[in-house]
């Protein structure tokens, strides 16, 4: 296999790049990784030598360039199919793919409101009506896919699947504003707080040198 490169954001702020990177790490999928601080005056000029879209992550792979968190993800399951990238099931597996896919496109309102931040601690800020909608409508995921899914395991669907490195960058967001959750979802974020690359991203995020004031 020829060497992988994942080109990505600040790892303090930047959700999109960590979930490609932590499932390629949790699998033990060999990388090379190439970090680029965001909103810095080079930023946009660094990321289009690697991105077509001018933005991260992009994964280089030979000749090939892949953009964009969940494609990257996809491509992955396909060049290394022994891995648990999706539940076994047919129908865990399209349930699976929805929510990952609900995450990637919706949830505007956590986003803008909450920004992943892994070094910061602000508890109650940014939430607002539509936001704890969101958050409802998370919480509410977390509790079917566990109950329903989970029973395997600690996970979404029991095993880390692509879904779990979905919802990590909700995981840090929860962490960082302190949302209140119910034992089913804070267990969920324990679980994925306790997972030795987990620690290793936040580790790296917190002595990182670039700042976003806003």
């Amino acid at each position: 296999m020829s060497e992988l490169i994942l080109v990505i954001g600040s790892k303090n702020y930047s959700s999109w790049s960590l979930r490609p990177w932590i499932i390629m790490k949790q699998f033990g999928i060999q990388f090379q990784e190439i970090c680029i601080p965001l909103k810095q005056s080079e930023t946009t000029n660094q990321i289009l030598q690697y991105s077509p879209s001018g933005k991260v992550p992009v994964l280089i792979h030979n000749s090939h360039i892949v953009w964009d968190s969940l494609a990257i993800c996809e491509y992955l399951a396909e060049v290394f199919p022994e891995q648990h990238w999706h539940p076994k099931n047919n129908v865990h597996r399209a349930i699976a793919r929805s929510i990952s896919a609900e995450m990637h496109s919706g949830f505007q309102n956590l986003r803008q409101n909450m920004p992943m931040n892994c070094r910061a601690k602000l508890p109650g800020q940014g939430l607002t009506l539509a936001v704890q909608k969101d958050i409802d409508r998370i919480i509410s995921i977390w509790q079917e896919c566990r109950q329903k899914f989970g029973i395997n395991g600690e996970f979404l669907f029991g095993k880390f699947t692509i879904a779990d490195a979905f919802f990590i960058p909700v995981v840090m967001r929860f962490v960082t504003y302190n949302v209140q959750l119910d034992n089913v979802s804070q267990n969920y974020v324990n679980t994925i707080l306790s997972l030795q690359v987990m620690q290793e991203w936040i580790a790296a995020a917190k002595v990182e040198a670039d700042i976003i004031p806003q």
